[in-house]
């Protein structure tokens, strides 16, 4: 069984708001700026950084899609 195929041309203004929302939560968001950060020491490369970072935020907004609740960055 090959790789997961996914359709490239419906999805594409989607992928492309998620991935800038990705750039701006690793370079803003201090949770997603370390997770980005612990990426980077681990030699990750740029792409895979920020598409880990867009996947996380994907879970993220159906964590909060769920629980019916909105966005709010509790910083102790």
């Amino acid at each position: 069984m090959g790789p997961a195929r996914y359709t490239k041309c419906r999805t594409l203004p989607l992928r492309h708001i998620l991935f800038q929302a990705a750039l701006v939560a690793a370079h803003h968001n201090p949770i997603l700026k370390a997770f980005a950060q612990r990426l980077r020491d681990a030699g990750k490369p740029h792409k895979v950084i920020i598409t880990a970072v867009a996947r996380k935020l994907i879970t993220i907004v159906d964590a909060l899609c769920k629980a019916r609740k909105t966005w709010g960055l509790q910083v102790a």
